[in-house]
């Protein structure tokens, strides 16, 4: 995992929603965030994963009922 992920993750308290989340999404995600090729898009792309997992239920802009926080 690249270290300004990693670092955001934590940073943000989302580790252990990133974490939880299956191996195909968490993979998507860093892809996603490794395949910027400009600084304020990959900045842009961390910030939305790190919102989606804050909030729950939303994976890359969609919909996601497996990942709704309790409550939600």
């Amino acid at each position: 995992m690249p270290a300004d992920v990693a670092t955001a993750l934590t940073d943000s308290g989302v580790q252990g929603a990133y974490d939880e989340r299956p191996a195909y999404q968490r993979n998507d995600y860093i892809g996603w965030i490794e395949r910027a090729k400009i600084l304020d898009t990959r900045s842009r792309r961390i910030g939305q994963m790190l919102d989606e997992l804050a909030v729950g239920g939303v994976y890359m802009g969609m919909q996601h009922a497996p990942s709704h926080k309790n409550g939600s």
